[in-house]
């Protein structure tokens, strides 16, 4: 009997262990929660300490700013 394994990978940004230093990601920024315009970036800093935040684990990205992550982007993107 073969028993498979299942990793789960959460593109929507909301578990910690997904998100890491380096990933391309989309954000939103404070400023624009009301309107959801996403800005793009690589990731810095995991600023969140929670394994779980449900409006995105929140992250410093290389340029400086940051925001709740709501789409890790794939790496041919980058």
């Amino acid at each position: 009997m073969k028993i498979l394994s299942f990793v789960h990978m959460n593109k929507d940004g909301k578990t910690r262990a997904d998100v890491r230093p380096g990933m391309l990601v989309n954000i939103v920024l404070k400023k624009d929660q009301r309107t959801g315009e996403l800005t793009q970036g690589i990731v810095k800093n995991i600023l969140t300490s929670a394994p779980y935040h449900h409006r995105g684990i929140k992250v410093r990205l290389d340029d400086g700013q940051i925001g709740r992550v709501k789409e890790i982007l794939p790496d041919e993107d980058f």
